[in-house]
């Protein structure tokens, strides 16, 4: 065998060089594919085949590896392949049939101008897109790097009316240049139609399909073909609803403001959007069900149908930037960013500490680019970073409080974005969730001056000048010291906040910071809105001295939020209610 082998090799290295598409004026036959992936931050290549006898081959080779190993690799797969199936009976083998034992093909592989790859050069540059490989007189056409799918998937929940937004995630290809198709199930009662097709293809052709209420009680497939832009496809796959299209709930609290946002705002505006989304986490707890919301719908606190709800929300907002806070990790990869990326969004995630939820930020892709992240754990921030080391001092004089700011998980997430309009103009966009208990206001001060002290380092020393929107559930009313804090650059050591848990807790100090800021949306009546409490705790901050107001989306009104009771309901997905503005430039 071995023999066979040595003598092949030393014939194709003798051998002239053949036409990598056959010879003798004949026109080629179809070739197979040679699938390559060759990634320069991996050391190996992969090849995938299929030999002429039907078995599929898949290699790992060095890249740094000379070709003539690899071929001979391949020469010996083939010919193992081709023993198999000339494998002779146990008779036939006794009696000496020397025809039983497989001969070695000969393999060689051709660059795409018809040169036969000398056998020294390394498989990393050897397999070329293009290139002909040549397995005795079978030919294969050397694709590397097709565009390929890792993961197709489609929503658990559909709505009729909500926008279907698949994941999809691809390598050497991208979503915005994959094709698309979508089928709906034929209806039991018309039975398979006359070409025996149990699917129908619908006329969408997009990345998002909404369906219609026509669709209710059919299930939903989606066949996808990966592409990278350049005119090259890959194998397309197929996924299919676990379940049928189901109704919509009618009217929800975000349809009117939609009206106002029905575009995205020009070139020199910029829509953002803040908003608490309410973490599955804290949504799907015993204590929520019963105690918090128990005037909710069992079925409209399930992640699924919640997700449903945002997702619509949030693309009819068609926002420059979305600052969301109580985002689940799961939530995020799985179902908002696919989703936003749908409709041009490219979102940051920011876990907290210990937590299995956090903050994102989104911002428009053909309208930012993003420069740099800064985000910060409060708790660790004060510690180590010497920009805090005058905060910590004080705050050690203060145990009590001191040991309940460190035990907190809360996070700052600051992204510095570029405009691609207007290169000169950048912009600081800062998004955090501060402690929640209503007797913790001199915590919220500690973190408030955390982040306004982290903000200023990016705002004014690594970014001079550059404006800022500060976004989030800063928990604190507007009479509170962190909203007073926030907008008037300062707060005094006898700020009663500083003893919102009592005497024992009190921590006074004195501070400042630099910006003039506004809130941009106001200070509505509320913005979380629940059984046993409706306030206003949300903002969208703004540099006054930078941005201006162009126009605030109302929010719901009154009847659109009580008309189940209170917040979430079946028309509503979070206990918040989202803030959006228009801004522009000064």
């Amino acid at each position: 065998m071995w023999r066979r082998l040595r003598s092949a090799l030393r014939s194709l290295r003798g051998s002239p060089a053949a036409p990598p598409h056959g010879g003798g004026g004949r026109p080629p036959a179809a070739m197979e594919r040679a699938v390559v992936r060759c990634v320069p931050s991996e050391p190996k290549l992969s090849l995938r085949f299929v030999l002429p006898d039907g078995s599929a081959r898949h290699m790992q080779r060095d890249q740094t590896e000379p070709l003539g190993r690899a071929l001979a690799r391949i020469a010996t797969n083939a010919a193992k392949g081709h023993g198999k199936a000339g494998k002779k009976s146990k008779k036939a083998r006794a009696e000496g049939d020397a025809e039983g034992e497989a001969e070695v093909p000969p393999v060689r592989l051709f660059s795409r101008d018809g040169a036969v790859v000398a056998e020294e050069v390394p498989n990393a540059a050897a397999w070329q897109d293009g290139a002909v490989l040549h397995i005795g007189d079978a030919r294969y056409r050397v694709e590397r790097n097709p565009p390929a799918l890792t993961e197709l998937s489609l929503p658990r929940s559909l709505l009729a009316g909500f926008p279907v937004c698949p994941k999809v995630s691809a390598e050497f290809a991208a979503p915005e240049h994959c094709l698309f198709r979508w089928f709906r199930e034929q209806r039991p009662a018309g039975g398979v139609d006359a070409a025996g097709e149990a699917w129908v293809e619908t006329a969408a052709a997009e990345r998002v399909f909404t369906p219609s209420n026509a669709l209710v009680g059919l299930r939903l497939k989606l066949r996808c073909t990966p592409g990278d832009g350049e005119q090259r496809y890959g194998p397309a796959r197929e996924v299919e609803s676990s379940g049928p299209v189901e109704a919509g709930p009618g009217a929800c609290t975000f349809d009117a403001r939609h009206l106002y946002t029905q575009k995205v705002c020009g070139p020199g505006s910029v829509r953002a959007v803040s908003y608490n989304i309410l973490a599955d986490t804290y949504a799907q707890t015993e204590f929520s069900r019963t105690v918090l919301y128990p005037y909710c719908a069992p079925y409209a606190l399930e992640i699924d149908y919640r997700q449903n709800l945002l997702k619509k929300e949030l693309a009819g907002y068609s926002a420059d930037l979305i600052c969301l806070q109580e985002v689940d990790k799961s939530v995020f990869v799985d179902s908002l960013a696919p989703a936003l990326d749908a409709f041009g969004l490219q979102g940051l995630f920011r876990i907290k500490e210990k937590q299995h939820e956090g903050l994102a930020t989104f911002y428009r892709r053909d309208k930012f680019s993003l420069l740099s992240q800064h985000d910060i754990a409060f708790s660790k921030a004060l510690l180590s970073e010497p920009l805090h080391k005058e905060l910590c001092e004080q705050l050690a004089k203060y145990p009590l409080v001191q040991e309940k700011v460190l035990q907190r998980s809360s996070v700052l997430q600051v992204s510095v974005l570029q405009s691609t309009i207007d290169p000169s103009r950048k912009l600081c966009v800062a998004n955090t969730h501060l402690y929640w208990h209503p007797k913790g206001g001199n915590i919220r001060l500690i973190q408030i001056a955390v982040a306004m002290s982290h903000i200023k380092h990016i705002a004014c020393d690594l970014y001079p000048s550059i404006p800022v929107i500060f976004c989030g559930d800063f928990n604190s009313t507007p009479s509170s010291g962190t909203y007073s804090f926030i907008s008037s650059g300062g707060i005094a050591e006898d700020h009663e906040d500083w003893i919102s848990n009592g005497e024992e807790e009190r921590c006074s100090m004195s501070l400042s910071h630099p910006f003039r800021l506004l809130s941009a949306c106001g200070e509505p009546a509320y913005t979380n809105y629940v059984g046993g409490f409706h306030g206003c705790l949300d903002y969208i901050f703004i540099d006054k001295n930078a941005l201006e107001v162009e126009q605030v989306i109302p929010l719901p009104s009154h009847e659109e939020i009580t008309t189940h009771q209170a917040l979430p309901s079946v028309s509503h997905p979070s206990d918040h209610i989202a803030l959006i503005c228009d801004l522009k430039w000064k």
